[in-house]
């Protein structure tokens, strides 16, 4: 056959695989293959009919289906996927599904389909989850408002035996799952609008938005969505019904700030976004000075609209001193991200702290960014780690009622190995602030390492419950659960996600990878890992973190081993 009788198209390649066939054929042949059976006349092939497709291979327990267009393509996965997890949910151990979606070029070959449409659409179903759907990024252009469901970027993937990445989306995607209203009053408080018209304000008006969310979820009785889970709406028109199903939540805080000669103005509204109306809306002025006393204000008028009665929470430490409050407000979104903003972050702190030495959350975050300086971005121990332990101690001093100063304390006693001490103050956080989701997901990894693992995997739904669209080193710690639990694909599909991928969580993503026999792929992650944390050795992980469980110990570095990570 020569290149110009081959009959090309474009078309929308569908590949659907068992989850785990061999095994349940060990276990059951029978069983297994009238189950497969089933799936096939029951459930693939209604679908494919009503949305004009074509089977047009089955190997075993995969098939290979096209269809004329995206839309149609998933539209079906989407029915083939409810119907057997509907199945799966119902008690009955029925088959599951992987589905692979592609739009690609395809050649016709009598009644085979071939090309790179086809094989890119296979390497696509591997990376999906058990019951879930991995689609191209040219599918997901295609399907953008014709389709319902909300597919999740997970960015650029290197596929096996593909040289170039594919960007990738999945559904569903574990942490977006429909959340249900929690039994008590439910709020997000959106990132308010800077009025000013003055780039130089946006910190403060961030500020405003960070601490109305701080003092709200320090209130007995309120379910309260932490900060970052919200900052994804900043500068964007929201729908606010779409906003609290998204989040789970049933009210929404919107509102603008303007600061200018010496003044402070805020208009805020409270909506129930499932019954449809504004609790309130109010003006507010004042001074620079009266801020704080501006925020327990709205604070004050939302907790009385929503539980009826005013619970007024232990004062907090409030800074005197606006530079260092802007200084402090700017630090809090850097010092995560990578080691340059970190370092970033740590100069603006020390500026802070300089300005206002008796400024309780300024010296609580310089404790954290200087933890993270020595455990995780290869920054040297002395003088780091005692810099660490000094400033978090002193940050609670100052001000016994933060619970941020209190979950950071928490994470630096156990690195310092003083577990009662640490369990203490993690408790004490929780006490002054049952909503706070950074203590939650500390509290997970403490439990991992020390193998409880169960009690991991609580603790990190917790945290993302409370902040469903985490920042980074959440999705570090629930994928260090799943490896541990020794579940490497969730473990994997967690890690891969873009809000973590390129971040220290990528060692854990190596050691899932190597422990699901992909080496090479596992070998490349590491690779790429150390290109931006040189530091990295597998000695300095056991001697830094606070490892309890022999088994758990030698399971990481078991992971990390077979990745081929550094050992000294």
């Amino acid at each position: 056959m020569t290149d110009q009788s081959l009959q090309r198209r474009l078309a929308a390649i569908v590949v659907a695989d068992v989850v785990g066939y061999s095994r349940l054929m060990e276990a059951d042949e029978i069983a297994t293959l009238e189950n497969l059976r089933e799936l096939r006349s029951g459930t693939i092939e209604p679908a494919v009919m009503r949305h004009k497709g074509r089977i047009f291979k089955v190997v075993g327990d995969g098939f290979l289906i096209e269809f004329g267009s995206a839309v149609e393509a998933v539209a079906a996965a989407l029915e083939m996927q409810r119907a057997t997890t509907a199945v799966q949910a119902s008690g009955d151990r029925r088959l599951l599904l992987r589905v692979g979606i592609n739009l690609g070029d395809v050649i016709d070959e009598g009644s085979d389909v071939l090309g790179d449409g086809v094989n890119v659409a296979a390497r696509l179903q591997t990376q999906a989850a058990p019951g879930g759907i991995c689609i191209s990024a040219g599918v997901h252009g295609e399907i953008v408002g014709e389709i319902g469901d909300r597919f999740f970027d997970a960015g650029e993937r290197y596929l096996k035996n593909l040289t170039r990445p594919v960007h990738v989306w999945h559904w569903p995607d574990a942490l977006q799952s429909t959340l249900p209203l929690p039994e008590n009053p439910s709020i997000a408080v959106l990132p308010f609008t800077n009025m000013s018209g003055d780039e130089a304000d946006a910190p403060f008006v961030d500020g405003l938005t960070e601490d109305l969310i701080t003092d709200l979820s320090r209130t007995a009785g309120l379910f309260v969505i932490a900060r970052n889970s919200v900052y994804g709406y900043k500068g964007k028109p929201v729908n606010v019904k779409l906003v609290a199903q998204e989040l789970g939540v049933r009210y929404v805080l919107e509102g603008s700030a303007r600061r200018a000669m010496g003044r402070v103005r805020i208009n805020a509204q409270l909506v129930d976004a499932l019954g449809g109306g504004h609790l309130w809306a109010e003006r507010f002025d004042r001074t620079v000075e009266d801020v704080f006393e501006l925020q327990d204000e709205v604070n004050a008028k939302i907790v009385e609209a929503l539980v009826g009665r005013l619970t007024i929470p232990p004062p907090r430490n409030r800074p005197k001193n606006f530079e260092a409050y802007d200084l402090c407000v700017r630090a809090r979104l850097l010092t995560e991200e990578s080691p340059q903003t970190e370092r970033e972050a740590y100069m603006l702190l020390q500026r802070a702290v300089k300005l206002e030495p008796s400024y309780a959350e300024a010296l609580g975050l310089l404790a954290y960014n200087r933890w993270l300086a020595w455990t995780h971005f290869g920054e040297p121990e002395d003088p780091n780690r005692q810099m660490a332990v000094t400033s978090a101690q002193k940050a609670v001093d100052l001000d016994p009622n933060d619970a941020g100063c209190r979950y950071v304390l928490g994470t630096i006693l156990a690195y310092e190995r003083q577990w009662e001490e640490s369990e203490a103050a993690f408790a004490k956080a929780l006490e002054l602030d049952p909503n706070h989701a950074d203590t939650w997901a500390a509290m997970s990894d403490m439990s991992v390492l020390d193998g409880r693992i169960a009690d991991g995997l609580a603790q990190i739904e917790k945290a993302l419950r409370l902040n469903p669209h985490p920042t980074c080193w959440y999705l570090c710690h629930l994928g260090q659960a799943q490896y541990a639990a020794r579940d490497y694909e969730a473990a994997a599909a967690t890690l891969r996600r873009e809000d973590t991928y390129r971040t220290n969580s990528r060692k854990f993503l190596a050691a899932a990878l190597a422990q699901l026999g992909h080496l090479e792929e596992a070998r490349r992650e590491a690779e790429l890992f150390l290109i931006a944390h040189p530091h990295f050795t597998v000695g300095h992980w056991l001697s830094s973190q606070p490892l309890r469980d022999a088994s758990v110990r030698d399971h990481f570095v078991d992971g990390f081993r077979k990745a081929g990570l550094p050992e000294m």
